[in-house]
């Protein structure tokens, strides 16, 4: 453990200032220092996407990402998608298509569809595929997830903003 460093940054819309170990986890902070517990530790390698994030509206790996690197910056969650009670379209989609089974990496599949979405707002499903490929899903929901994808382009009228 280093020595604590003051670090700022944004989360889901509230800037947050706090003095941390600036070689922790942001997965390690999200999770223990402001209870944001959608984030999950999957295989702590960033190969599974469990932990997906968007940092400056890029999807990253949270469980790969030292606190220290997102200063400055925004970052959103899980729980940082929906307006209000209002979900995100792409929350709706996979509550619609009920594109989850066990649900432990539902929130990474989201984060990653939100990125993959913003990116290219109406993808053909072999772009789905491609984009949602550095997220795994031990369920093996993998044709109700690119269906949810989908449904999420409707949504939004072809752009999931």
């Amino acid at each position: 453990m280093g020595a604590e460093a003051a670090i700022r940054f944004t989360v889901n819309g509230r800037e947050k200032s706090v003095e941390t170990d600036p070689d922790r986890t942001l997965l390690e902070f999200l999770r223990e220092d402001l209870g944001l517990l959608g984030t999950k530790y999957g295989c702590g390698e960033g190969q599974c996407g469990a932990c997906s994030v968007l940092v400056d509206g890029r999807r990253m790996n949270a469980c790969r990402t030292a606190v220290s690197k997102v200063s400055g910056r925004s970052v959103v969650t899980i729980e940082g998608l929906a307006k209000g009670e209002a979900l995100h379209p792409v929350q709706q989609a996979f509550l619609e298509v009920g594109a989850y089974q066990c649900g432990f990496c539902t929130a990474g599949m989201i984060v990653a569809a939100v990125a993959l979405l913003d990116a290219n707002p109406a993808p053909s499903d072999v772009e789905i595929v491609a984009g949602m490929d550095r997220n795994l899903c031990r369920c093996c929901s993998y044709p109700k997830i690119v269906r949810a994808v989908r449904r999420a382009v409707e949504l939004t009228g072809g752009g999931a903003r």
